[in-house]
């Protein structure tokens, strides 16, 4: 995967994908999710996430109390001390990474908490969700990290 060239792409398409995407809250919303999930299941069956991890290295997701709880235990760790090593609070008053990269990314992309990763990880890019048109402004930003997602909206300028 060329990260860069993946940045150039999104950079250079940004306005559109940000216009189609806002266009498509005027379409059925079954209509959307259907050709979304058909898309983010035909693009993921031949993209690897460990080829990219460029939302590990660049993002970060929100962790619950539930969330921090999980990865706490995982790392044997009480969850406040992993909200002091690990969180901060953003702007929106989410616990957030203090970093980036993630710091339980190893350097093949794995993540070292997987099993006990946040449920935002686990759900990310949220392409497969119901009431997508819900959601459009976030899979826009989402073009902008996830090939997946880009490649998702460009499959989609087609249909619709």
């Amino acid at each position: 995967m060329d990260v860069e060239r993946f940045r150039e792409q999104a950079k250079k398409r940004a306005p559109e994908n940000k216009k189609f995407l806002q266009g498509l809250k005027r379409k059925d919303p079954r209509l959307v999710d259907d050709h979304f999930h058909q898309a983010h299941e035909e693009v993921f069956e031949t993209l690897d996430c460990l080829t990219c991890a460029n939302c590990c290295k660049t993002t970060s997701p929100i962790f619950y109390q539930h969330d921090i709880e999980r990865a706490a235990k995982a790392l044997r760790m009480k969850p406040g001390d992993f909200v002091e090593k690990y969180l901060r609070i953003d702007e929106d008053k989410d616990y957030v990474l203090q970093t980036a990269p993630c710091p339980f990314l190893d350097h093949e992309n794995y993540c070292s908490i997987y099993e006990d990763r946040p449920k935002a990880c686990r759900e990310y890019p949220h392409t497969d969700r119901k009431k997508m048109v819900q959601i459009l402004e976030l899979t826009y930003k989402n073009t902008l990290v996830c090939p997946a997602v880009l490649e998702m909206t460009e499959r989609l300028k087609k249909i619709f």
